[in-house]
Order: structure tokens, then sequence, then C-alpha cells
């Protein structure tokens, strides 16, 4: 193995279905978890002498998705029609785009783990409709619910330019935060919204030359944590079959692998095909779209300003750290309300904290997002300022926030009805210090002699005060006397 090195390479394509209210093709309205076949018309079933219409809400979320993807918009495409057969897919054929998809030549940025912003090339961008979904939980038969069959996809597809599993996961939480950002997808991973197939191969360098091992696409993964491990498992995998059967990338040796969630494994599905096994030829029941370059400049002018760039403009504009700026920037709804507090006058670090650890958390448990609370933003800048003033602790801050959700009081009337006001007055504090200090005689000692025990020490003493006032003393104002008192 010492002489052996090796890089990853792996391109990803995404199905992402879209958020209309229509199916792609028909009227059958798109709804999750209703009684299976409850969706169906003749379009999605495929029935002799039906006719497909052109949902037009779905190819302008194509459009707006693709131009974030900073894609050539085409003026001129057309619908396709896919040859397979499959019992989820009644017609034979899958309406898709083969030679001129929607959206093309495009890149997405990415920040791995490392944080080094990485720009991953976009292949194309295209429309298609969804089969149906084979169900085999009944018995010793299968079942197949069309409910699903022709929900309109947006297949995007990357050049192979990711070279490790965080990098394939760091573009899939990318894509699915710019996805929910413009409003085009709701991307549920667990309703099947965003579905995930790396291809995956590996470019190894021995002393003899260098080889590719075999291209496998491993199909249809619905979360992060399966994406990331598949691709980890396929690269050990990968290498180890390649030291052990010298097998390399052929025409015609690519293969599908499934991933078993529970063994963490992939598993040999059946040898892939390519574009020509598909037998594409132009639908002809659908008229070929084209745009005007008014129509995309109006597209275009609903682009919003994109995650990642939002979330790098919070870190040189606010001085977030790069954590605090990614949970605000995960979803467009708490970043917006982040934006709307500030510009009502509170600090940053002070909303941010409030933000993340409450008001997330309150959102969370209510299954909703940030905006759901109810909250006023200017409410919320009045608290952070009255922490910063003095006027409550950070802690009792917390507190009154939550009780702003459950009641939609004020934030002053909640600090005077909980008795959360901090107490700041010096002279009144003076006396409690004293009264601490003549209680602590060995806190005091390891303090004044600087023993291994001062700053515990101090602490605890600062922790005694705090406790004696119920949580009312200003710990700014107590710190201060003590060091006036114990020098």
């Amino acid at each position: 193995m010492s002489d052996i090195s090796y890089e990853v390479i792996v391109g990803l394509e995404i199905h992402v279905q879209l958020c209309t209210k229509t199916k792609m093709f028909c009227s059958c309205e798109l709804s999750f978890g209703e009684e299976a076949n409850a969706r169906v018309c003749p379009v999605c079933l495929g029935m002799p002498g039906s006719l497909p219409v052109m949902n037009g809400q779905a190819v302008e979320y194509a459009m707006l998705a693709a131009m974030a993807l900073n894609c050539e918009v085409a003026p001129f495409t057309k619908w396709d029609r896919k040859s397979y057969y499959y019992p989820d897919l009644p017609k034979n054929y899958q309406i898709s785009q083969y030679d001129l998809p929607i959206g093309s030549h495009g890149y997405i940025e990415i920040l791995p783990e490392d944080g080094q912003t990485r720009r991953i090339r976009i292949l194309r961008a295209h429309l298609e409709e969804d089969a149906g979904k084979n169900l085999h939980t009944a018995g010793n038969f299968s079942q197949v619910d069309l409910n699903r069959a022709g929900t309109p996809l947006l297949e995007i597809v990357t050049e192979p330019d990711m070279n490790s599993p965080s990098q394939v996961r760091a573009l899939a939480v990318e894509l699915q935060r710019i996805m929910r950002y413009l409003g085009v997808s709701e991307g549920d991973m667990q309703k099947g919204h965003m579905r995930f197939e790396p291809n995956i191969n590996l470019a190894i360098t021995r002393p003899d030359g260098q080889f590719r091992t075999p291209i496998v696409e491993v199909k249809n993964l619905n979360s992060f944590r399966a994406l990331e491990r598949s691709v980890a498992y396929e690269v050990q995998r990968q290498l180890d079959q390649f030291l052990e059967t010298g097998v390399t990338l052929q025409m015609g040796n690519k293969s599908t692998r499934g991933w078993n969630d529970q063994d963490e494994v992939t598993v040999l599905q059946r040898e892939k095909e390519e574009a020509h096994d598909y037998r594409y030829f132009p639908d002809p029941d659908l008229v070929p779209v084209t745009t005007t370059p008014q129509r995309l400049d109006e597209i275009r002018s609903r682009l919003c300003e994109l995650p990642l760039r939002r979330q790098v403009r919070y870190v040189a504009q606010y001085g977030l750290s790069d954590y605090d700026a990614g949970v605000l920037t995960a979803e467009r709804a708490t970043a917006d309300f982040f934006e709307q507090t500030l510009a009502a006058g509170g600090e940053p670090k002070r909303v941010c904290n409030l933000l993340t650890q409450v008001g997330l958390k309150l959102a969370k448990d209510r299954g909703g997002d940030l905006a759901a609370l109810g909250l006023d933003p200017a409410a919320v800048a009045h608290l952070a300022k009255m922490v910063d003033d003095g006027t409550v602790s950070a802690t009792a801050a917390n507190t009154i926030l939550e009780s702003m959700v459950a009641t939609g009081k004020a934030p002053a009337a909640l600090a005077e009805e909980l008795n959360l006001i901090q107490t700041s007055d010096a002279g009144e504090l003076e006396g409690i210090v004293d009264q601490v200090l003549a209680e602590n005689v060995q806190a005091v000692q390891d303090v004044v002699t600087e023993s291994k025990k001062s700053k515990k020490a101090r602490g605890f003493l600062l922790g005694q005060v705090i406790q004696k006032t119920k949580g009312q003393a200003n710990p700014k104002v107590v710190s201060e006397i003590l060091e006036r008192k114990l020098k």
C-alpha cells in the first residue's frame, strides 16, 4: 500500500421535487400521505388518448433555480421521451429533457469542513416527471402507488468535481438551502423532496501507471448521513476490489448499487444503462418551451441573496463565528428575522445568542420556523438592549424571550412581572458582598494569596453574591466591588 495513492472522484445527480400545487403535466393535486392511488388521472396513468399539459409554474421554478446555480438558461427547450420499463412507470417512458436542458454550464459554491470555499461545476439542470412508487410491505407480493407519478422534478447533474465524502455532503446541504431560499422546493428529506445519487470512482496511481476504477452510481439516497456514508463505503470497497482483481473502468462496466442503511453497505442492483439505451426521442404531444429576454429578466428579479453569500457576509459584517453565521442562515426566515431585529437596533452577537439559544429551540419544539413564533423584531431588539445596558442578565433574557412567545407581552413588562430586573446599585450590593466575604474566609484567603485556587475562588464568591440576590445582582457591578475589596 505504501507505493499506491488514489484520488476520490465524485459527481452528483440530485432530484429536487418542485413545490407546485399540481403535477407536471396534469391537474392532479400534489399532497403527501394520501391514500394510495387517490391522486391519479388518465394523463399521469398514461392512458391511451390522454394528452399532457405543461405546468408553467414548474418551468418558472426550474428557470429560477438554474439562475441561482449560475447556469445558462435556454431560450428554447423541448420535451423528450426517455424509454424504459418499470412497474411504477405505466407509460413505459418518462417525459424528460435530453439534448436541450433548461439550464446548463453553471456552478455552485460550497463551504466544506476545511473552511475553504470550493466551486463545483453544474453540467445541466433539466425538468422531468417522477415515477410512482413500488411497495413491498404487504406480504408475498408487491403493490404500486402512482400518487407520485407525474410529480415535477428538477434533476441537477454536477461535474465530477468532489474529492471526499464531506465535500459531497456540503454540496447537498448547500443545495437544499438554496432551493428553500428560492421557495421552489420544501426540500423535506423525509418526504423524499430531495434524492441524491452520487457517481463514484477512484484514480489510482502506482509505479506502473494510473488506473480508474469502474464508476458506481448509488441510487435514491434521501439523507445527508446516508449520502456521506455511502460515498465513504464505496471509496474503500473500490480500492479493495482494485487491489484484489485489478478491474478498471471500461466501456459498459458501470453499475448501480443500493444503500443498505442498516448494514451500512452498498449492494449491486444492475449494470448501468448508457444514454443510447433509453432511446430518447422528442415528445410529440408537447410543444417546445420558448422564452423572451424580458421574461427571463422578470424571473431573475425574484432571486435573493443566497445562503452561503449571506453566511460569509455575517462573519465579515457582524463579526459572528462561522458556526453562528451558518445556524442563522440555515433557513431564510431565520436570517430575515435576524436582520429585521438588527435594523430595529439590536446588537448582532446579543441578538444571535437570543435567537440561536432560545428562539430556534422554541421554533423546533413547535414544528415551525422562527417567523411562526409571532415575535416582533423590535421587541427582541429591545430585549437585547436591556441585556446590554445591564437591566437584565443574559440568563434572564432567555426566560423573558420564552415568555414573550407564550404571552405576547413586551420584554420590559415581563422583566417587572417576573422580578428579573438586575440590581446595579453599588451601595446596596456592597453590603451583600461584605456579608459573603465574611462567610467565606477560605475563599477570600485563596484569592488574596493568589493560590492555585484563586480563579475558582473568585468565581465562587461572585456566584454567592448572585445567589443571595436571587439572580438580580448585576455581575459586572459585583465583580468591580469584589476586585476592589480583595486587593
